[in-house]
Protein backbone atom coordinates (compact mmCIF):
# COMPACT_ATOMS: atom_id res chain seq x y z
CA UNK A 1 0.00 0.00 0.00
CA UNK A 2 1.34 3.77 -0.73
CA UNK A 3 1.59 5.81 2.13
CA UNK A 4 2.21 9.88 1.64
CA UNK A 5 4.55 11.20 3.78
CA UNK A 6 3.41 15.13 4.25
CA UNK A 7 4.95 18.43 5.28
CA UNK A 8 4.05 18.92 9.12
CA UNK A 9 1.31 21.21 9.93
CA UNK A 10 3.02 24.66 10.60
CA UNK A 11 1.79 27.15 12.36
CA UNK A 12 0.71 30.39 11.37
CA UNK A 13 3.71 32.35 11.60
CA UNK A 14 5.09 30.13 9.53
CA UNK A 15 4.12 30.04 5.78
CA UNK A 16 6.52 27.31 4.41
CA UNK A 17 9.82 25.27 4.74
CA UNK A 18 12.50 24.72 2.41
CA UNK A 19 13.82 21.39 1.16
CA UNK A 20 17.43 21.51 3.58
CA UNK A 21 18.39 17.91 2.56
CA UNK A 22 16.76 14.51 1.35
CA UNK A 23 18.58 11.40 3.91
CA UNK A 24 16.79 8.79 1.43
CA UNK A 25 16.36 8.78 -2.52
CA UNK A 26 13.59 6.68 -4.76
CA UNK A 27 14.29 2.83 -4.49
CA UNK A 28 15.75 3.27 -0.98
CA UNK A 29 14.33 0.99 2.26
CA UNK A 30 13.05 2.88 5.08
CA UNK A 31 12.38 1.64 8.81
CA UNK A 32 9.88 3.71 10.85
CA UNK A 33 10.09 6.95 12.37
CA UNK A 34 13.94 6.91 10.27
CA UNK A 35 14.86 10.63 9.50
CA UNK A 36 13.78 11.33 5.66
CA UNK A 37 14.55 15.06 5.09
CA UNK A 38 15.09 17.86 6.76
CA UNK A 39 12.85 20.90 6.47
CA UNK A 40 14.38 24.30 7.44
CA UNK A 41 11.75 26.90 8.06
CA UNK A 42 12.19 30.31 9.61
CA UNK A 43 13.24 29.36 13.35
CA UNK A 44 14.26 25.50 13.30
CA UNK A 45 15.23 22.53 11.08
CA UNK A 46 12.58 19.80 11.04
CA UNK A 47 13.15 16.38 10.87
CA UNK A 48 10.29 14.39 9.14
CA UNK A 49 9.74 10.79 9.68
CA UNK A 50 9.06 8.08 7.83
CA UNK A 51 5.74 6.87 8.96
CA UNK A 52 5.87 3.03 7.96
CA UNK A 53 8.48 0.53 7.35
CA UNK A 54 8.81 0.01 3.43
CA UNK A 55 10.71 1.40 0.29
CA UNK A 56 10.83 5.03 -0.97
CA UNK A 57 8.60 4.77 -4.15
CA UNK A 58 8.63 8.61 -5.01
CA UNK A 59 10.24 11.90 -3.39
CA UNK A 60 7.83 14.72 -5.26
CA UNK A 61 10.27 17.51 -4.39
CA UNK A 62 14.73 18.31 -4.85
CA UNK A 63 16.50 19.66 -2.09
CA UNK A 64 16.14 23.51 -2.42
CA UNK A 65 12.21 23.82 -3.32
CA UNK A 66 9.83 25.34 -1.49
CA UNK A 67 7.21 23.37 0.18
CA UNK A 68 3.82 24.27 2.41
CA UNK A 69 2.12 23.08 5.29
CA UNK A 70 0.53 19.06 4.88
CA UNK A 71 2.21 18.98 1.41
CA UNK A 72 2.32 15.33 0.06
CA UNK A 73 6.56 15.62 -0.61
CA UNK A 74 7.29 11.93 -0.82
CA UNK A 75 5.72 8.19 -1.26
CA UNK A 76 6.64 5.23 0.76
CA UNK A 77 5.40 2.05 -0.59
CA UNK A 78 4.77 0.11 2.77
CA UNK A 79 6.03 -3.49 3.51
CA UNK A 80 7.71 -3.76 0.52
CA UNK A 81 11.56 -4.90 -0.12
CA UNK A 82 14.38 -3.00 -1.70
CA UNK A 83 15.65 -4.68 -4.93
CA UNK A 84 19.46 -6.46 -4.32
CA UNK A 85 21.97 -4.03 -6.34
CA UNK A 86 22.49 -5.93 -9.81
CA UNK A 87 25.77 -7.96 -9.63
CA UNK A 88 28.67 -6.51 -11.45
CA UNK A 89 30.44 -7.83 -14.69
CA UNK A 90 32.37 -10.46 -14.55
CA UNK A 91 36.32 -8.77 -15.71
CA UNK A 92 37.32 -10.16 -18.80
CA UNK A 93 41.16 -9.88 -17.93
CA UNK A 94 42.72 -8.89 -14.68
CA UNK A 95 42.75 -5.44 -14.19
CA UNK A 96 46.12 -3.50 -14.04
CA UNK A 97 47.61 -2.41 -10.55
CA UNK A 98 46.03 0.63 -9.11
CA UNK A 99 48.08 3.68 -8.30
CA UNK A 100 47.71 4.13 -4.05
CA UNK A 101 44.60 5.74 -3.25
CA UNK A 102 44.23 9.22 -1.96
CA UNK A 103 44.40 8.96 1.55
CA UNK A 104 40.27 8.58 2.75
CA UNK A 105 39.03 11.90 4.22
CA UNK A 106 39.67 11.75 8.75
CA UNK A 107 35.69 11.68 9.19
CA UNK A 108 36.10 10.63 12.54
CA UNK A 109 38.88 13.22 13.14
CA UNK A 110 37.38 16.14 11.49
CA UNK A 111 34.00 15.85 12.64
CA UNK A 112 34.91 15.20 16.20
CA UNK A 113 33.41 18.77 17.15
CA UNK A 114 30.27 18.49 15.12
CA UNK A 115 26.42 18.81 17.04
CA UNK A 116 24.99 15.06 17.20
CA UNK A 117 22.79 16.62 13.85
CA UNK A 118 25.68 17.63 11.88
CA UNK A 119 27.52 14.55 13.11
CA UNK A 120 25.16 12.72 11.45
CA UNK A 121 24.65 14.83 8.17
CA UNK A 122 28.40 14.12 7.81
CA UNK A 123 28.30 10.38 8.16
CA UNK A 124 25.45 9.59 6.18
CA UNK A 125 27.16 11.86 3.51
CA UNK A 126 30.36 10.84 4.19
CA UNK A 127 31.79 14.44 4.58
CA UNK A 128 35.29 15.37 6.06
CA UNK A 129 33.96 18.24 8.09
CA UNK A 130 37.84 19.64 8.05
CA UNK A 131 37.17 20.36 4.49
CA UNK A 132 34.39 22.13 4.95
CA UNK A 133 33.98 26.20 5.43
CA UNK A 134 32.23 27.22 8.59
CA UNK A 135 30.29 29.51 9.30
CA UNK A 136 29.08 29.23 12.82
CA UNK A 137 31.00 31.03 15.85
CA UNK A 138 34.48 30.94 15.95
CA UNK A 139 34.13 29.25 12.58
CA UNK A 140 32.89 26.31 13.57
CA UNK A 141 30.81 23.86 11.24
CA UNK A 142 27.05 24.24 11.73
CA UNK A 143 24.42 21.39 10.20
CA UNK A 144 23.85 23.76 7.42
CA UNK A 145 27.53 23.84 6.16
CA UNK A 146 27.40 20.21 5.55
CA UNK A 147 23.56 20.15 3.78
CA UNK A 148 25.61 23.06 1.46
CA UNK A 149 28.29 21.12 1.06
CA UNK A 150 26.84 18.16 0.39
CA UNK A 151 24.68 19.73 -1.72
CA UNK A 152 28.04 21.21 -4.22
CA UNK A 153 27.41 24.39 -2.65
CA UNK A 154 30.76 24.92 -0.66
CA UNK A 155 32.54 22.62 -2.97
CA UNK A 156 35.00 25.33 -3.75
CA UNK A 157 36.09 24.55 0.26
CA UNK A 158 37.35 20.90 -0.28
CA UNK A 159 39.73 22.41 -3.44
CA UNK A 160 42.77 23.25 -2.90
CA UNK A 161 43.08 27.03 -2.31
CA UNK A 162 44.95 29.10 -4.99
CA UNK A 163 48.40 31.03 -3.90
CA UNK A 164 47.27 34.21 -3.17
CA UNK A 165 48.70 36.90 -4.97
CA UNK A 166 50.72 39.91 -3.13
CA UNK A 167 48.32 42.07 -1.35
CA UNK A 168 45.26 40.18 -2.44
CA UNK A 169 42.71 41.00 -0.41
CA UNK A 170 40.44 37.51 -0.47
CA UNK A 171 36.33 38.01 0.31
CA UNK A 172 33.77 35.34 0.04
CA UNK A 173 29.71 36.05 -0.62
CA UNK A 174 27.70 33.69 1.37
CA UNK A 175 24.01 33.40 1.17
CA UNK A 176 21.91 34.23 4.81
CA UNK A 177 20.34 31.19 5.84
CA UNK A 178 16.29 30.75 6.55
CA UNK A 179 17.01 31.37 9.99
CA UNK A 180 19.60 34.59 9.83
CA UNK A 181 17.31 35.84 7.27
CA UNK A 182 14.44 35.87 9.71
CA UNK A 183 15.97 37.24 12.80
CA UNK A 184 17.17 40.38 10.32
CA UNK A 185 13.53 40.96 9.63
CA UNK A 186 13.12 40.28 13.09
CA UNK A 187 15.28 42.73 14.84
CA UNK A 188 14.28 45.24 11.69
CA UNK A 189 10.87 44.98 12.51
CA UNK A 190 11.61 45.74 16.41
CA UNK A 191 13.40 48.79 15.74
CA UNK A 192 10.88 50.41 13.21
CA UNK A 193 7.73 49.12 15.07
CA UNK A 194 8.39 50.00 18.63
CA UNK A 195 9.37 52.88 20.61
CA UNK A 196 11.96 51.65 22.24
CA UNK A 197 13.47 52.48 25.67
CA UNK A 198 16.46 50.82 27.96
CA UNK A 199 16.82 51.30 31.64
CA UNK A 200 19.77 49.51 33.57
CA UNK A 201 20.45 49.09 37.06
CA UNK A 202 23.14 47.46 39.13
CA UNK A 203 22.65 44.12 41.31
CA UNK A 204 24.49 42.71 44.02
CA UNK A 205 24.55 39.12 44.03
CA UNK A 206 26.03 38.37 47.24
CA UNK A 207 23.21 36.66 48.60
CA UNK A 208 22.38 34.58 45.41
CA UNK A 209 26.12 33.35 45.46
CA UNK A 210 26.03 32.65 49.14
CA UNK A 211 22.63 30.68 48.88
CA UNK A 212 23.99 29.04 45.57
CA UNK A 213 27.50 27.96 47.96
CA UNK A 214 25.39 26.74 51.04
CA UNK A 215 22.68 24.53 48.97
CA UNK A 216 24.02 23.72 45.62
CA UNK A 217 24.86 21.11 47.02
CA UNK A 218 21.78 19.52 48.58
CA UNK A 219 19.80 20.94 45.91
CA UNK A 220 21.16 19.13 43.28
CA UNK A 221 21.19 15.64 44.76
CA UNK A 222 17.39 16.55 45.87
CA UNK A 223 16.16 17.33 42.23
CA UNK A 224 19.19 15.84 39.72
CA UNK A 225 19.94 19.36 38.18
CA UNK A 226 22.41 21.41 39.68
CA UNK A 227 21.15 25.73 41.08
CA UNK A 228 22.40 27.88 38.69
CA UNK A 229 21.83 31.84 38.57
CA UNK A 230 19.08 31.88 36.07
CA UNK A 231 16.73 30.18 38.04
CA UNK A 232 16.97 33.04 40.11
CA UNK A 233 15.91 35.93 37.37
CA UNK A 234 13.49 33.61 35.94
CA UNK A 235 11.70 33.58 39.51
CA UNK A 236 12.35 37.00 39.80
CA UNK A 237 11.32 38.22 37.02
CA UNK A 238 7.95 36.19 36.85
CA UNK A 239 6.94 37.57 40.56
CA UNK A 240 7.47 41.01 39.14
CA UNK A 241 5.55 40.67 36.20
CA UNK A 242 2.94 40.24 38.37
CA UNK A 243 2.78 43.14 39.92
CA UNK A 244 3.93 44.98 37.11
CA UNK A 245 1.39 43.50 34.28
CA UNK A 246 2.15 46.27 31.26
CA UNK A 247 5.85 44.87 31.65
CA UNK A 248 4.03 41.19 30.94
CA UNK A 249 1.26 42.49 28.14
CA UNK A 250 1.84 43.59 24.26
CA UNK A 251 0.35 45.50 22.32
CA UNK A 252 -2.19 44.45 19.28
CA UNK A 253 -3.10 47.83 17.08
CA UNK A 254 -4.94 49.72 19.10
CA UNK A 255 -5.17 47.36 22.33
CA UNK A 256 -3.57 46.17 25.12
CA UNK A 257 -3.13 42.87 25.96
CA UNK A 258 -2.95 42.00 29.49
CA UNK A 259 -1.93 37.79 29.79
CA UNK A 260 -2.36 36.48 33.08
CA UNK A 261 0.32 33.70 33.04
CA UNK A 262 4.35 34.61 32.83
CA UNK A 263 5.49 32.28 29.97
CA UNK A 264 9.18 33.57 29.93
CA UNK A 265 11.50 33.38 26.85
CA UNK A 266 15.10 32.50 27.22
CA UNK A 267 17.15 33.48 24.19
CA UNK A 268 19.69 30.54 24.09
CA UNK A 269 22.54 31.40 21.50
CA UNK A 270 23.18 28.39 18.36
CA UNK A 271 25.21 28.13 15.52
CA UNK A 272 23.02 28.86 13.34
CA UNK A 273 21.39 32.44 15.19
CA UNK A 274 19.79 33.17 18.90
CA UNK A 275 16.60 31.54 19.41
CA UNK A 276 14.28 32.25 22.34
CA UNK A 277 12.27 28.84 23.49
CA UNK A 278 9.58 29.52 26.06
CA UNK A 279 8.93 28.71 29.73
CA UNK A 280 5.58 28.28 30.20
CA UNK A 281 3.27 29.40 32.86
CA UNK A 282 6.78 29.93 35.30
CA UNK A 283 4.73 31.69 37.96
CA UNK A 284 3.83 27.99 39.14
CA UNK A 285 7.24 26.78 38.63
CA UNK A 286 9.78 25.80 41.20
CA UNK A 287 13.53 26.59 41.17
CA UNK A 288 13.91 23.18 40.10
CA UNK A 289 11.43 22.87 37.21
CA UNK A 290 13.31 26.29 36.05
CA UNK A 291 16.48 24.93 35.56
CA UNK A 292 15.63 21.65 34.28
CA UNK A 293 13.37 23.72 31.74
CA UNK A 294 16.77 25.95 30.62
CA UNK A 295 18.96 22.18 30.59
CA UNK A 296 16.44 20.50 28.45
CA UNK A 297 16.49 23.19 26.00
CA UNK A 298 19.81 23.79 26.05
CA UNK A 299 20.72 20.53 25.19
CA UNK A 300 17.89 20.52 22.24
CA UNK A 301 19.13 23.89 20.80
CA UNK A 302 22.74 22.07 20.40
CA UNK A 303 21.60 19.02 19.03
CA UNK A 304 19.29 20.59 16.45
CA UNK A 305 15.81 19.75 17.99
CA UNK A 306 13.94 22.79 19.10
CA UNK A 307 10.51 22.32 17.44
CA UNK A 308 8.35 25.35 16.11
CA UNK A 309 6.15 24.53 19.53
CA UNK A 310 9.40 25.44 21.68
CA UNK A 311 9.73 28.44 20.43
CA UNK A 312 6.30 29.81 20.08
CA UNK A 313 4.72 33.00 22.36
CA UNK A 314 6.60 34.07 25.08
CA UNK A 315 5.53 36.74 27.38
CA UNK A 316 8.39 38.69 28.36
CA UNK A 317 12.34 37.39 27.39
CA UNK A 318 15.74 36.62 29.29
CA UNK A 319 18.84 37.03 28.10
CA UNK A 320 22.44 36.73 28.93
CA UNK A 321 25.08 38.54 27.61
CA UNK A 322 27.16 37.64 30.68
CA UNK A 323 27.77 34.29 29.01
CA UNK A 324 29.89 35.57 26.29
CA UNK A 325 31.44 38.85 28.91
CA UNK A 326 29.49 41.69 28.18
CA UNK A 327 29.58 44.14 31.01
CA UNK A 328 26.67 46.09 29.49
CA UNK A 329 24.16 45.75 26.68
CA UNK A 330 20.96 47.32 25.06
CA UNK A 331 19.20 44.52 24.23
CA UNK A 332 16.48 44.43 21.62
CA UNK A 333 12.81 44.08 22.14
CA UNK A 334 11.29 40.61 21.11
CA UNK A 335 8.13 41.63 18.97
CA UNK A 336 4.95 41.31 20.26
CA UNK A 337 6.53 40.96 23.58
CA UNK A 338 6.63 44.47 25.17
CA UNK A 339 9.84 44.27 27.71
CA UNK A 340 13.16 42.22 27.65
CA UNK A 341 15.97 41.82 31.00
CA UNK A 342 19.54 42.03 29.93
CA UNK A 343 21.76 39.96 32.20
CA UNK A 344 25.48 40.26 32.00
CA UNK A 345 28.76 40.02 33.45
CA UNK A 346 29.29 39.35 37.33
CA UNK A 347 32.17 41.66 38.24
CA UNK A 348 33.68 41.82 41.72
CA UNK A 349 33.79 45.48 42.33
CA UNK A 350 34.48 47.89 44.74
CA UNK A 351 30.70 49.30 47.42
CA UNK A 352 30.08 51.02 49.54
CA UNK A 353 27.65 48.98 52.37
CA UNK A 354 27.14 50.68 56.13
CA UNK A 355 29.77 53.25 55.62
CA UNK A 356 32.50 50.97 54.59
CA UNK A 357 33.80 49.94 51.40
CA UNK A 358 33.50 46.02 50.53
CA UNK A 359 34.29 44.07 47.58
CA UNK A 360 30.90 42.78 46.13
CA UNK A 361 29.95 40.56 43.03
CA UNK A 362 27.92 42.90 40.84
CA UNK A 363 26.28 42.91 37.70
CA UNK A 364 24.83 45.62 35.64
CA UNK A 365 20.50 44.79 34.24
CA UNK A 366 19.01 46.66 31.12
CA UNK A 367 15.58 46.58 30.55
CA UNK A 368 14.61 47.06 27.01
CA UNK A 369 10.82 48.10 26.90
CA UNK A 370 8.53 49.43 24.26
CA UNK A 371 7.50 53.10 25.10
CA UNK A 372 4.35 52.98 23.75
CA UNK A 373 2.72 51.45 26.86
CA UNK A 374 5.23 51.17 29.67
CA UNK A 375 6.50 54.56 30.90
CA UNK A 376 9.66 55.03 32.50
CA UNK A 377 8.44 55.01 36.20
CA UNK A 378 6.94 51.56 35.36
CA UNK A 379 10.07 50.26 33.79
CA UNK A 380 12.27 51.43 36.57
CA UNK A 381 10.16 50.18 39.22
CA UNK A 382 9.97 46.75 37.67
CA UNK A 383 13.91 46.31 37.52
CA UNK A 384 13.86 47.81 40.76
CA UNK A 385 11.44 45.01 42.21
CA UNK A 386 14.19 42.50 40.49
CA UNK A 387 17.00 44.00 42.03
CA UNK A 388 15.23 43.80 45.61
CA UNK A 389 14.28 40.93 45.27
CA UNK A 390 18.06 39.16 43.85
CA UNK A 391 19.67 40.86 46.59
CA UNK A 392 17.04 39.52 48.94
CA UNK A 393 16.64 36.11 47.76
CA UNK A 394 14.24 35.11 50.11
CA UNK A 395 11.62 37.35 49.25
CA UNK A 396 10.96 35.11 46.01
CA UNK A 397 9.87 32.31 47.96
CA UNK A 398 7.89 34.19 50.18
CA UNK A 399 6.88 35.87 47.18
CA UNK A 400 7.21 39.45 48.20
Amino acid sequence: MSIEVKVPVLPESVSDATIATWHKKAGDAVKRDENLVDLETDKVVLEVPAPVDGVIKELKFQTGDTVTSQQVIAVIEEGAVAAAPAAAPAAAAPAPAAAPAAAAPQTAAGNADLSPAGLRVATEQNIDASKVAGTGRDGRVTKEDLVNYGKGGASAAAAPAAKPTPGARPEERVPMTRMRARIAERLMQSKNSIAMLTSFNEVNLAEVVKMRKALGESFEKANGVKLGFMSFFVKAAAEALKRHPLVNASVDGNDIVYHGYQDISIAVSTDKGLVTPVLRDVQDMNFADVERGIVDYAKKARDGKLGLDDLQGGTFTITNGGTFGSLLSTPIVNPPQSAILGMHAIKERAIVENGQVIAAPMMYLALSYDHRIIDGKDAVLFLVDIKNQLENPQRMLLGI
